[in-house]
């Protein structure tokens, strides 16, 4: 998982862009080990999968996540995420309406309907550009620092989360050299 493609609102989006930037979270367990991840209670067990993740997702107001991957067979496509305020296992009609919508961003990722592009879709273009950006300057970060793409993606990440900014906002700022990462982070 490298990034994030399309959220509902700006608390979601800040939750989304959290796990990529920490390298923890649902989303993230769910995308590496091909299955969902079904999260009834924050409160139950999750600090130990997550530190630094979960007590952000609770300080947003959430109690409960739901990560469905979105896969074809062995190709990965990213993967959802559903939020929920309150503890408490989906019910057996909000699972199967999930997976539903999940089946709906695959076949939507795919194009599979062979359809057109919908009206408004720059957001994917706006995505997969930033996205870009992102290995661009994780590609600087190496260099700078003479360290492999792993190194420097951390050294971005840790960068983003100590000065609590976003991470393509970092990967710009990188790109456009109005920010150099050196030495140890904070």
């Amino acid at each position: 998982m490298r990034g994030m493609t399309a959220a509902s609102d700006s608390a979601t989006e800040r939750l989304e862009e959290l796990q990529v930037t920490l390298g923890e979270g649902p989303c993230r367990e769910a995308f590496e080990c091909r299955r969902p991840v079904l999260v009834s209670d924050l409160a139950d067990g999750a600090m130990a999968r997550w530190p630094v993740y979960t007590p952000e997702a609770q300080a947003g107001g959430v109690r409960a996540v739901f990560s469905f991957p979105l896969q074809v067979g062995a190709a990965r496509l990213g993967v959802m995420d559903v939020f929920r305020g309150r503890v408490g296992m989906l019910s057996p009609q909000e699972l199967a309406l999930a997976l539903a919508f999940a089946e709906v961003a695959v076949a939507t990722l795919l194009r599979r309907d062979g359809s057109e592009p919908y009206p408004a879709e720059d957001w994917l273009d706006r995505s997969l550009g930033s996205r870009a950006e992102l290995f661009q300057a994780q590609g600087m970060v190496s260099i700078q620092l003479g360290v492999g793409l792993a190194e420097a993606m951390v050294r971005i990440r840790a960068y983003a989360y100590a000065h609590d900014r976003r991470l393509p906002d970092v990967a710009a700022d990188i790109v456009a050299r109005r920010l150099r990462i050196d030495g140890p982070q904070p």
